[in-house]
């Protein structure tokens, strides 16, 4: 998202509606979904085409008249990739935080239906797993080209979570991304379970394929094929200054008040960084 525009999610690939619509509430539903109807919808729309590992996902429901209801959005809330964020910024255990690791909607959700889908999807949350106080995200402010110069993501600075007064804390570490000739991000993990032959080499393989890598030859390991795209000349080696990081604390009970009392909340950010990283 930016300050004038909403992000939205279709096959795939990034659509914007402008900000200042207004969602009529009359016309969607907020429910929780089946962790089958998540990944499905995740996997079909968000960029990455990946699913995180959840522990809770919640729907936007678009209802029409003379129409079938259908998912417009899904929040997956899941298990952080890292156990230590946190304890590290809300001073809790690992299993009272979440990470809100996907959240996509579809063009046809008006502009400000991202922060009423937001404030009932956590609120279904805490209702659900009473125990979770704190919620995560990330938002990354780098731009993303396609090597033919179209732009895929633009650089975030987490317009939803500043309009949902969330607190600010930070910058996360600092790292060098490789991008794909799609401009998609070269995941480790994705590269490692072709390279060692785990479970999900297939689908990881058909992921390396959508980001505009070479086929694998028929009597090539998967070490040796991972090599082989890590040589492309057409891969990009991009410095990023690390995610935006954000949380959410969640009810009002004595965890709630302590975290709050924790928490510092930094001046929100406000221009996306430049696409070289630097």
């Amino acid at each position: 998202m930016t300050h004038q525009l909403c992000q939205r999610w279709q096959a795939g690939r990034s659509i914007y509606r402008p900000a200042g619509e207004v969602i009529d509430t009359t016309r969607f539903e907020v429910v929780p979904a089946t962790e089958g109807d998540a990944k499905k919808f995740t996997q079909t729309h968000h960029y990455s085409r990946s699913y995180p590992a959840a522990r809770y996902r919640v729907a936007l429901i678009h209802k029409r008249a003379f129409h079938k209801e259908e998912i417009a959005g899904v929040a997956v809330f899941s298990v952080p990739m890292n156990n230590h964020v946190v304890p590290y910024y809300f001073g809790v255990p690992a299993i009272n935080g979440v990470e809100l690791g996907r959240f996509v909607l579809l063009q046809e959700v008006p502009g400000n239906g991202e922060s009423w889908f937001l404030a009932r999807a956590l609120r279904l949350l805490k209702e659900a797993l009473p125990n979770v106080s704190a919620v995560i995200s990330y938002s990354d402010p780098l731009p993303r080209r396609a090597i033919g110069g179209d732009i895929v993501k633009p650089g975030h600075v987490g317009t939803i979570y500043q309009a949902s007064n969330c607190a600010y804390l930070g910058r996360a570490r600092a790292r060098t991304i490789t991008l794909a000739p799609s401009g998609t991000v070269l995941n480790e993990r994705t590269l490692s379970k072709i390279r060692n032959d785990e479970r999900g080499r297939e689908y990881a393989y058909e992921q390396l394929l959508e980001m505009g890598a070479p086929k694998r030859t028929p009597s090539e390991s998967g070490a040796a094929y991972v090599a082989r795209i890590l040589t492309m000349p057409e891969l990009r080696r991009v410095r990023h200054r690390g995610n935006h990081v954000y949380g959410f604390v969640l009810g009002k009970d004595t965890t709630a008040k302590e975290i709050h009392h924790r928490l510092r909340s930094k001046p929100y950010p406000k221009t996306a960084d430049p696409e070289s990283g630097a």
